[in-house]
Protein backbone atom coordinates (compact mmCIF):
# COMPACT_ATOMS: atom_id res chain seq x y z
CA UNK A 1 0.00 0.00 0.00
CA UNK A 2 1.33 3.11 -0.91
CA UNK A 3 0.83 6.31 1.79
CA UNK A 4 0.27 9.27 0.00
CA UNK A 5 0.16 11.60 2.62
CA UNK A 6 2.92 10.17 4.71
CA UNK A 7 5.26 13.70 4.50
CA UNK A 8 1.94 15.83 5.28
CA UNK A 9 2.77 14.41 8.71
CA UNK A 10 5.40 15.03 11.59
CA UNK A 11 6.05 12.42 13.43
CA UNK A 12 3.43 12.64 16.31
CA UNK A 13 0.80 12.95 13.45
CA UNK A 14 2.45 9.11 11.76
CA UNK A 15 2.22 8.11 15.21
CA UNK A 16 -1.11 9.32 16.14
CA UNK A 17 -2.40 7.34 12.85
CA UNK A 18 -0.44 4.54 14.21
CA UNK A 19 -2.41 4.26 17.72
CA UNK A 20 -5.57 4.85 16.16
CA UNK A 21 -4.87 2.09 13.42
CA UNK A 22 -5.30 4.03 10.64
CA UNK A 23 -1.99 3.27 8.99
CA UNK A 24 0.53 -0.04 10.37
CA UNK A 25 4.07 0.55 11.19
CA UNK A 26 5.16 -1.44 8.19
CA UNK A 27 3.20 1.48 6.02
CA UNK A 28 5.16 4.34 7.37
CA UNK A 29 8.72 1.96 7.10
CA UNK A 30 7.71 1.41 3.22
CA UNK A 31 7.19 4.83 2.51
CA UNK A 32 10.07 6.12 4.26
CA UNK A 33 12.41 3.34 2.27
CA UNK A 34 10.73 4.46 -1.41
CA UNK A 35 11.23 7.86 -0.71
CA UNK A 36 14.79 7.49 0.23
CA UNK A 37 15.16 5.25 -2.78
CA UNK A 38 13.13 7.78 -4.82
CA UNK A 39 15.45 11.11 -3.39
CA UNK A 40 18.70 10.17 -2.18
CA UNK A 41 20.16 9.23 -5.73
CA UNK A 42 20.36 13.38 -6.03
CA UNK A 43 20.63 13.97 -1.90
CA UNK A 44 22.96 11.41 -0.94
CA UNK A 45 22.01 11.80 2.18
CA UNK A 46 21.46 8.48 3.42
CA UNK A 47 25.05 6.36 3.88
CA UNK A 48 23.97 3.03 5.50
CA UNK A 49 20.46 1.44 5.46
CA UNK A 50 19.16 -1.25 7.45
CA UNK A 51 15.95 -1.71 5.89
CA UNK A 52 15.55 -5.26 6.69
CA UNK A 53 15.91 -4.56 10.08
CA UNK A 54 13.56 -1.35 10.26
CA UNK A 55 11.00 -3.88 8.42
CA UNK A 56 11.29 -6.60 11.70
CA UNK A 57 10.69 -3.96 14.00
CA UNK A 58 8.09 -2.23 12.34
CA UNK A 59 6.22 -6.43 12.77
CA UNK A 60 7.09 -6.07 16.20
CA UNK A 61 5.31 -2.87 16.98
CA UNK A 62 2.32 -3.76 15.10
CA UNK A 63 2.19 -7.46 17.50
CA UNK A 64 2.01 -5.14 20.90
CA UNK A 65 0.37 -2.24 22.28
CA UNK A 66 1.65 1.32 21.10
CA UNK A 67 -0.21 3.06 24.14
CA UNK A 68 2.11 5.50 25.42
CA UNK A 69 5.04 5.33 23.16
CA UNK A 70 5.00 8.87 21.40
CA UNK A 71 6.96 7.90 18.10
CA UNK A 72 5.10 4.85 17.18
CA UNK A 73 6.38 3.43 14.30
CA UNK A 74 7.76 6.35 13.13
CA UNK A 75 10.92 6.26 10.72
CA UNK A 76 13.81 7.98 11.82
CA UNK A 77 17.62 8.00 10.47
CA UNK A 78 20.90 8.17 12.62
CA UNK A 79 23.84 10.55 11.99
CA UNK A 80 27.18 8.60 11.20
CA UNK A 81 28.92 9.95 14.44
CA UNK A 82 27.32 9.60 17.99
CA UNK A 83 24.18 7.28 18.52
CA UNK A 84 25.60 4.04 17.99
CA UNK A 85 23.50 1.22 16.81
CA UNK A 86 24.46 -2.59 17.68
CA UNK A 87 25.34 -4.08 14.50
CA UNK A 88 26.13 -0.86 12.37
CA UNK A 89 28.86 1.06 11.43
CA UNK A 90 29.93 4.05 12.51
CA UNK A 91 32.40 5.22 10.44
CA UNK A 92 32.14 9.46 10.84
CA UNK A 93 32.71 9.71 7.21
CA UNK A 94 36.34 8.91 7.76
CA UNK A 95 37.99 6.79 5.63
CA UNK A 96 40.48 6.21 8.42
CA UNK A 97 37.76 4.43 10.73
CA UNK A 98 37.03 1.06 9.75
CA UNK A 99 33.15 -0.13 8.85
CA UNK A 100 33.45 -2.53 12.17
CA UNK A 101 30.07 -3.14 13.69
CA UNK A 102 28.99 -1.52 17.05
CA UNK A 103 28.82 -3.81 19.65
CA UNK A 104 25.99 -1.79 21.85
CA UNK A 105 23.29 0.92 21.18
CA UNK A 106 23.75 4.29 22.54
CA UNK A 107 21.59 5.34 25.65
CA UNK A 108 20.34 7.85 22.90
CA UNK A 109 19.35 4.98 20.67
CA UNK A 110 17.92 3.10 23.16
CA UNK A 111 15.91 5.58 23.78
CA UNK A 112 14.35 6.36 20.79
CA UNK A 113 13.52 2.79 20.17
CA UNK A 114 11.69 3.24 23.71
CA UNK A 115 9.39 6.35 22.03
CA UNK A 116 8.71 3.79 19.65
CA UNK A 117 10.86 5.18 17.03
CA UNK A 118 11.24 2.69 13.72
CA UNK A 119 16.02 3.16 12.86
CA UNK A 120 16.69 2.87 8.71
CA UNK A 121 19.82 3.89 8.24
CA UNK A 122 22.60 6.46 9.53
CA UNK A 123 23.24 9.74 7.45
CA UNK A 124 26.23 11.57 5.57
CA UNK A 125 28.41 13.70 7.46
CA UNK A 126 31.33 15.95 7.11
CA UNK A 127 34.70 13.79 7.98
CA UNK A 128 34.68 13.82 11.70
CA UNK A 129 31.98 16.27 11.65
CA UNK A 130 34.65 19.25 11.82
CA UNK A 131 32.90 21.40 8.36
CA UNK A 132 29.58 22.78 8.36
CA UNK A 133 29.22 21.84 5.01
CA UNK A 134 28.96 17.49 4.42
CA UNK A 135 31.25 17.06 1.38
CA UNK A 136 33.19 13.95 2.72
CA UNK A 137 35.64 12.21 1.07
CA UNK A 138 34.00 9.18 1.82
CA UNK A 139 30.64 9.45 1.16
CA UNK A 140 30.73 12.25 -1.36
CA UNK A 141 28.71 15.39 -0.91
CA UNK A 142 25.41 15.25 0.30
CA UNK A 143 23.30 17.78 -1.45
CA UNK A 144 19.90 20.24 -0.33
CA UNK A 145 16.94 19.71 -1.22
CA UNK A 146 16.00 23.48 -1.94
CA UNK A 147 18.65 22.98 -4.52
CA UNK A 148 20.82 20.47 -5.50
CA UNK A 149 23.99 22.78 -6.44
CA UNK A 150 23.69 24.02 -2.79
CA UNK A 151 24.81 22.46 0.51
CA UNK A 152 22.77 20.93 3.46
CA UNK A 153 24.89 22.52 6.05
CA UNK A 154 27.11 20.04 8.28
CA UNK A 155 27.90 18.51 10.36
CA UNK A 156 24.33 16.64 10.17
CA UNK A 157 23.77 17.74 6.54
CA UNK A 158 22.70 14.08 5.60
CA UNK A 159 20.09 14.30 8.99
CA UNK A 160 18.86 17.78 7.24
CA UNK A 161 18.60 16.98 3.42
CA UNK A 162 16.52 13.30 4.44
CA UNK A 163 14.26 15.41 6.73
CA UNK A 164 13.96 18.60 4.70
CA UNK A 165 13.11 15.92 1.43
CA UNK A 166 10.39 13.97 3.19
CA UNK A 167 12.09 10.92 3.87
CA UNK A 168 11.57 10.94 7.48
CA UNK A 169 10.07 13.28 9.95
CA UNK A 170 12.74 13.52 12.07
CA UNK A 171 16.48 12.52 12.50
CA UNK A 172 19.10 12.48 14.97
CA UNK A 173 21.36 15.09 14.44
CA UNK A 174 24.66 16.06 17.10
CA UNK A 175 25.86 19.78 17.63
CA UNK A 176 29.37 20.40 18.81
CA UNK A 177 29.60 24.30 17.08
CA UNK A 178 26.35 24.42 15.09
CA UNK A 179 25.94 21.19 13.59
CA UNK A 180 22.42 21.04 14.48
CA UNK A 181 21.44 24.52 14.12
CA UNK A 182 23.42 24.96 10.73
CA UNK A 183 21.72 22.23 8.66
CA UNK A 184 18.56 22.75 10.29
CA UNK A 185 18.89 26.57 9.09
CA UNK A 186 20.24 25.24 5.07
CA UNK A 187 17.28 23.14 4.93
CA UNK A 188 14.31 25.07 6.75
CA UNK A 189 13.65 22.98 9.69
CA UNK A 190 13.73 23.06 13.25
CA UNK A 191 17.11 22.76 15.50
CA UNK A 192 17.42 22.61 19.06
CA UNK A 193 20.55 22.37 20.59
CA UNK A 194 19.86 21.40 24.23
CA UNK A 195 21.29 22.59 27.42
CA UNK A 196 24.74 20.56 27.89
CA UNK A 197 24.02 17.25 29.19
CA UNK A 198 20.52 17.51 28.26
CA UNK A 199 20.13 14.05 26.66
CA UNK A 200 22.62 11.49 27.66
CA UNK A 201 26.15 10.80 25.87
CA UNK A 202 26.46 7.05 27.10
CA UNK A 203 26.52 3.95 28.28
CA UNK A 204 30.67 4.31 27.39
CA UNK A 205 31.67 8.06 27.26
CA UNK A 206 31.25 10.60 30.06
CA UNK A 207 30.88 13.70 27.60
CA UNK A 208 32.60 14.92 24.13
CA UNK A 209 35.31 17.75 24.74
CA UNK A 210 33.79 18.92 28.50
CA UNK A 211 30.00 18.50 27.44
CA UNK A 212 30.75 21.19 24.22
CA UNK A 213 29.09 18.63 22.02
CA UNK A 214 25.29 17.55 22.86
CA UNK A 215 23.12 15.25 20.60
CA UNK A 216 19.49 15.93 19.72
CA UNK A 217 16.95 15.56 16.38
CA UNK A 218 16.29 17.79 13.26
CA UNK A 219 12.67 17.95 12.58
CA UNK A 220 9.88 19.69 10.99
CA UNK A 221 7.97 21.03 13.90
CA UNK A 222 8.44 22.33 17.19
CA UNK A 223 6.00 19.86 18.73
CA UNK A 224 8.14 16.56 17.62
CA UNK A 225 11.63 18.76 18.76
CA UNK A 226 10.27 19.14 22.26
CA UNK A 227 8.12 15.77 22.11
CA UNK A 228 11.57 13.72 21.35
CA UNK A 229 13.36 15.87 24.06
CA UNK A 230 10.74 14.15 26.93
CA UNK A 231 11.50 11.03 25.48
CA UNK A 232 15.48 11.36 25.82
CA UNK A 233 15.81 13.75 28.64
CA UNK A 234 17.74 13.11 31.79
CA UNK A 235 20.88 11.78 33.08
CA UNK A 236 22.23 8.48 33.08
CA UNK A 237 24.65 6.42 35.68
CA UNK A 238 27.85 7.13 35.91
CA UNK A 239 27.48 10.65 34.23
CA UNK A 240 29.75 13.37 35.40
CA UNK A 241 27.11 15.67 35.81
CA UNK A 242 23.21 16.91 34.07
CA UNK A 243 21.44 19.81 33.44
CA UNK A 244 19.03 21.04 35.87
CA UNK A 245 15.67 19.59 35.07
CA UNK A 246 12.76 21.13 33.68
CA UNK A 247 9.62 22.00 35.76
CA UNK A 248 7.22 19.98 33.57
CA UNK A 249 7.14 18.20 30.05
CA UNK A 250 8.72 19.98 27.19
CA UNK A 251 5.90 19.39 25.00
CA UNK A 252 3.70 21.14 27.36
CA UNK A 253 5.92 23.95 27.36
CA UNK A 254 4.33 24.75 23.97
CA UNK A 255 1.50 26.10 26.04
CA UNK A 256 2.30 26.87 29.06
CA UNK A 257 5.76 28.81 28.58
CA UNK A 258 4.36 31.75 26.39
CA UNK A 259 4.95 34.91 29.28
CA UNK A 260 6.51 38.16 27.08
CA UNK A 261 9.88 37.35 27.18
CA UNK A 262 12.52 40.52 26.75
CA UNK A 263 14.63 39.47 24.00
CA UNK A 264 18.08 41.35 22.59
CA UNK A 265 18.32 40.65 18.54
CA UNK A 266 21.91 40.92 17.04
CA UNK A 267 23.01 43.31 13.40
CA UNK A 268 26.62 42.03 14.04
CA UNK A 269 28.27 39.04 15.49
CA UNK A 270 31.03 39.35 18.22
CA UNK A 271 33.72 39.51 16.56
CA UNK A 272 32.23 43.17 15.73
CA UNK A 273 31.30 42.52 11.63
CA UNK A 274 27.62 43.99 10.90
CA UNK A 275 25.56 41.28 9.50
CA UNK A 276 24.84 40.67 6.07
CA UNK A 277 21.92 42.06 4.33
CA UNK A 278 20.27 39.13 4.17
CA UNK A 279 21.09 38.12 7.62
CA UNK A 280 20.08 41.35 8.72
CA UNK A 281 16.61 41.14 7.41
CA UNK A 282 16.12 37.79 8.74
CA UNK A 283 16.39 39.39 12.43
CA UNK A 284 14.69 42.14 12.37
CA UNK A 285 11.96 40.42 10.49
CA UNK A 286 11.65 37.82 13.28
CA UNK A 287 12.70 41.08 15.77
CA UNK A 288 9.57 42.45 14.44
CA UNK A 289 7.58 39.09 14.61
CA UNK A 290 8.24 38.85 18.46
CA UNK A 291 7.14 42.30 18.93
CA UNK A 292 3.75 41.93 17.39
CA UNK A 293 3.46 38.84 19.78
CA UNK A 294 3.57 41.09 22.74
CA UNK A 295 7.79 39.99 23.48
CA UNK A 296 9.83 43.34 24.30
CA UNK A 297 12.44 43.86 21.93
CA UNK A 298 15.80 45.84 21.28
CA UNK A 299 19.09 45.03 19.79
CA UNK A 300 21.50 43.87 22.75
CA UNK A 301 24.37 41.41 22.60
CA UNK A 302 26.46 39.64 25.33
CA UNK A 303 29.00 41.97 26.43
CA UNK A 304 32.22 39.79 26.98
CA UNK A 305 35.19 40.85 29.07
CA UNK A 306 37.28 39.57 26.78
CA UNK A 307 37.64 39.97 22.97
CA UNK A 308 35.47 37.30 20.83
CA UNK A 309 38.85 36.52 19.47
CA UNK A 310 40.20 35.30 22.34
CA UNK A 311 37.61 33.32 23.64
CA UNK A 312 37.48 31.88 19.83
CA UNK A 313 41.14 30.77 20.07
CA UNK A 314 40.29 29.57 23.23
CA UNK A 315 37.35 27.38 21.78
CA UNK A 316 39.49 26.29 19.23
CA UNK A 317 42.23 24.75 21.56
CA UNK A 318 39.61 22.51 22.75
CA UNK A 319 38.13 21.79 19.54
CA UNK A 320 41.48 20.76 17.68
CA UNK A 321 42.61 18.43 20.71
CA UNK A 322 39.06 16.65 20.97
CA UNK A 323 39.00 15.78 17.47
CA UNK A 324 42.45 14.77 17.80
CA UNK A 325 41.82 12.54 20.04
CA UNK A 326 38.99 10.76 18.18
CA UNK A 327 41.74 10.48 14.96
CA UNK A 328 43.66 8.67 16.90
CA UNK A 329 41.72 6.49 18.30
CA UNK A 330 39.80 5.64 14.68
CA UNK A 331 43.71 4.97 13.62
CA UNK A 332 44.16 2.60 16.38
CA UNK A 333 41.37 0.62 15.38
CA UNK A 334 42.46 0.65 11.84
CA UNK A 335 46.29 -1.07 12.20
CA UNK A 336 47.11 0.35 15.56
CA UNK A 337 49.16 3.22 14.07
CA UNK A 338 48.94 7.03 14.73
CA UNK A 339 47.03 9.16 11.51
CA UNK A 340 48.99 10.04 8.33
CA UNK A 341 47.95 12.93 5.79
CA UNK A 342 46.74 10.07 3.53
CA UNK A 343 44.25 9.46 5.43
CA UNK A 344 42.56 12.42 5.85
CA UNK A 345 40.88 15.79 3.92
CA UNK A 346 43.38 18.01 3.82
CA UNK A 347 41.05 20.32 6.56
CA UNK A 348 40.91 17.55 8.54
CA UNK A 349 44.50 16.70 9.05
CA UNK A 350 45.17 20.51 10.08
CA UNK A 351 42.87 20.28 12.82
CA UNK A 352 45.19 16.96 13.41
CA UNK A 353 48.47 18.58 13.03
CA UNK A 354 47.09 21.18 15.85
CA UNK A 355 45.54 19.32 18.61
CA UNK A 356 48.41 17.37 18.83
CA UNK A 357 50.43 20.07 19.82
CA UNK A 358 47.68 21.02 22.35
CA UNK A 359 49.41 21.05 26.08
CA UNK A 360 47.93 20.56 29.42
CA UNK A 361 47.81 23.61 30.78
CA UNK A 362 46.92 25.30 27.07
CA UNK A 363 43.91 22.96 27.36
CA UNK A 364 43.03 23.68 30.97
CA UNK A 365 43.63 27.66 30.22
CA UNK A 366 41.28 27.46 27.34
CA UNK A 367 38.47 25.93 29.75
CA UNK A 368 39.37 28.94 32.27
CA UNK A 369 38.67 31.63 29.57
CA UNK A 370 35.30 30.04 28.34
CA UNK A 371 33.78 29.75 32.34
CA UNK A 372 34.63 33.57 32.42
CA UNK A 373 32.70 34.02 29.10
CA UNK A 374 30.01 32.25 30.51
CA UNK A 375 29.69 34.11 33.85
CA UNK A 376 29.65 37.49 31.32
CA UNK A 377 26.79 35.71 29.35
CA UNK A 378 25.02 34.51 32.23
CA UNK A 379 25.01 38.23 33.68
CA UNK A 380 23.85 39.42 30.50
CA UNK A 381 20.79 36.99 30.86
CA UNK A 382 19.85 38.47 34.00
CA UNK A 383 18.31 41.01 31.46
CA UNK A 384 17.45 39.63 28.67
CA UNK A 385 15.69 36.65 28.67
CA UNK A 386 16.52 35.35 25.05
CA UNK A 387 19.10 36.59 22.28
CA UNK A 388 18.04 36.23 18.88
CA UNK A 389 20.51 36.15 16.17
CA UNK A 390 21.03 34.77 12.84
CA UNK A 391 22.05 31.27 12.47
CA UNK A 392 24.43 32.14 9.19
CA UNK A 393 26.14 35.13 8.05
CA UNK A 394 24.84 34.32 4.51
CA UNK A 395 22.36 31.83 2.37
CA UNK A 396 23.74 28.11 2.23
CA UNK A 397 26.91 28.12 0.45
CA UNK A 398 27.39 26.47 -3.07
CA UNK A 399 28.50 22.89 -3.26
CA UNK A 400 32.63 23.14 -3.46
CA UNK A 401 32.52 26.41 -1.75
CA UNK A 402 36.12 25.48 0.69
CA UNK A 403 38.78 23.94 -0.49
CA UNK A 404 38.96 20.79 1.07
CA UNK A 405 42.66 19.70 0.58
CA UNK A 406 43.64 23.27 2.39
CA UNK A 407 45.91 22.23 5.10
CA UNK A 408 46.71 26.19 6.37
CA UNK A 409 44.41 26.02 9.52
CA UNK A 410 44.62 29.88 9.32
CA UNK A 411 43.39 30.10 5.65
CA UNK A 412 41.24 27.14 5.38
CA UNK A 413 39.31 27.86 8.21
CA UNK A 414 38.64 31.65 7.70
CA UNK A 415 35.75 31.76 5.28
CA UNK A 416 33.78 29.63 7.86
CA UNK A 417 34.82 31.49 10.96
CA UNK A 418 32.80 34.23 8.58
CA UNK A 419 29.90 32.02 7.51
CA UNK A 420 28.89 30.32 11.16
CA UNK A 421 30.03 33.52 13.95
CA UNK A 422 27.10 33.02 16.00
CA UNK A 423 26.43 29.56 16.67
CA UNK A 424 29.91 27.99 19.00
CA UNK A 425 29.29 30.30 21.96
CA UNK A 426 26.34 28.34 22.83
CA UNK A 427 28.57 25.14 22.86
CA UNK A 428 31.27 27.31 24.99
CA UNK A 429 28.28 28.29 27.24
CA UNK A 430 26.34 24.98 27.52
CA UNK A 431 23.49 27.08 26.57
CA UNK A 432 20.22 25.91 24.76
CA UNK A 433 19.46 27.30 21.10
CA UNK A 434 16.91 26.82 18.91
CA UNK A 435 17.30 27.62 14.94
CA UNK A 436 13.96 28.35 13.44
CA UNK A 437 12.89 28.35 9.79
CA UNK A 438 11.49 31.57 9.14
CA UNK A 439 13.42 33.58 6.46
CA UNK A 440 14.00 32.79 2.71
CA UNK A 441 16.61 34.50 0.61
CA UNK A 442 16.37 36.23 -2.41
CA UNK A 443 17.17 32.65 -4.36
CA UNK A 444 14.10 31.26 -2.32
CA UNK A 445 16.95 29.25 -0.16
CA UNK A 446 16.47 28.84 3.53
CA UNK A 447 17.35 31.32 6.46
CA UNK A 448 17.19 30.23 10.01
CA UNK A 449 17.13 32.71 12.97
CA UNK A 450 18.96 31.55 16.52
CA UNK A 451 16.98 31.71 19.54
CA UNK A 452 19.27 31.39 22.81
CA UNK A 453 18.13 30.60 25.95
CA UNK A 454 19.54 30.99 29.45
CA UNK A 455 21.31 27.71 30.63
CA UNK A 456 18.39 25.11 31.33
CA UNK A 457 15.56 27.34 29.63
CA UNK A 458 14.71 25.09 26.84
CA UNK A 459 11.31 25.73 27.83
CA UNK A 460 11.04 29.21 27.19
CA UNK A 461 12.86 29.01 24.07
CA UNK A 462 10.25 26.34 23.06
CA UNK A 463 7.08 28.57 24.09
CA UNK A 464 8.71 31.11 21.86
CA UNK A 465 9.15 28.98 18.70
CA UNK A 466 5.73 27.42 19.20
CA UNK A 467 3.96 31.23 18.88
CA UNK A 468 6.14 31.79 16.08
CA UNK A 469 5.09 28.77 14.18
CA UNK A 470 1.76 29.66 14.54
CA UNK A 471 1.87 32.96 13.78
CA UNK A 472 4.00 32.39 10.66
CA UNK A 473 3.77 28.49 9.73
CA UNK A 474 6.59 27.20 8.11
CA UNK A 475 5.40 23.82 7.13
CA UNK A 476 3.63 24.66 4.09
CA UNK A 477 7.30 26.02 2.19
CA UNK A 478 8.53 22.73 0.67
CA UNK A 479 11.57 22.11 -1.54
CA UNK A 480 11.42 20.77 -5.10
CA UNK A 481 12.79 17.92 -4.29
CA UNK A 482 10.00 16.54 -1.54
CA UNK A 483 8.00 13.40 -0.64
Amino acid sequence: MTFKEYADYDGLGLAELVRRKDVAPAELVEAAIERIGRHDPALNAVVFRAFDEARARARQLAAGPVTGLPFAGVPMLLKDIGAVRKGWPTRQAARLTPATPSDHDATLVQRYEAAGAVLLGKTNVPEFGIMAITEPALYGPARNPWSLEHSPGGSSGGSAAAVAAGMVPIAHAGDGGGSIRIPASCCGLVGLKPTRARTPIGPKLGDVMNGVVIDHIVSRTVRDTAAMLDATTGPEPGDPYCAPPPSGSFLSALQRSRRPQRIGFALGDLYGNPASDESRDAVLNAARLCESLGHVVEEASPALSMPYTDLRRAFDCIWVAGHAILMQQAAALTQGRLPRRDDMQGMVWAIYEAGIEVSAIDYQAAWNTIHRASRDVAAWHQRFDIWLTPVLSTPPWRIGHLDLENTDRATAYQPMREYCPYTGLQNMTGQPAIGLPLHWSREALPMGVQFVGRFGAEEELLGLAAQLEEAQPWRGRTPPIWN
